[in-house]
């Protein structure tokens, strides 16, 4: 039996050299490096938390990892904690959460002149 892992993300494509340098550079300073090479923890702002999320204190900060690769940019579309593996508050981003994290990378290629 095979067994595949799925994950919603949101995937900006077809980046240049160029492009991948910036955006490097840029996570490099404004994100905090997951401890594998690509991937960054963007922090959700706590005013999008749901209440189970709010709740779980001792999980923050709520983050999504970024998967960042010569040619793209994954978002995983998952709500994580960075100090438990697995717990309840960690879920698929809600609309809201969604959407601020679509905006935030959206921001960031303009800021950075990127023209996807």
């Amino acid at each position: 039996m095979v067994s595949i892992c799925v994950m919603k993300q949101y995937v900006i494509d077809g980046l240049r050299p160029e492009d991948y340098l910036q955006l490097k550079d840029y996570l490099d300073r404004h994100t905090e490096a997951a401890g594998i090479v690509g991937i960054y923890w963007l922090v959700l702002e706590t005013a999008l938390l749901t209440p189970l999320q709010a709740d779980h204190r001792d999980c923050a900060p709520h983050v999504f990892a970024l998967k960042l690769e010569q040619t793209s940019l994954a978002c995983e579309l998952l709500v994580r904690t960075k100090k438990n593996i697995r717990c309840d508050c960690m879920a698929y981003a809600t609309k809201k959460q969604r959407s601020w994290l679509m905006d935030q990378t959206d921001a960031i290629l303009e800021m950075l002149a990127i023209r996807i």
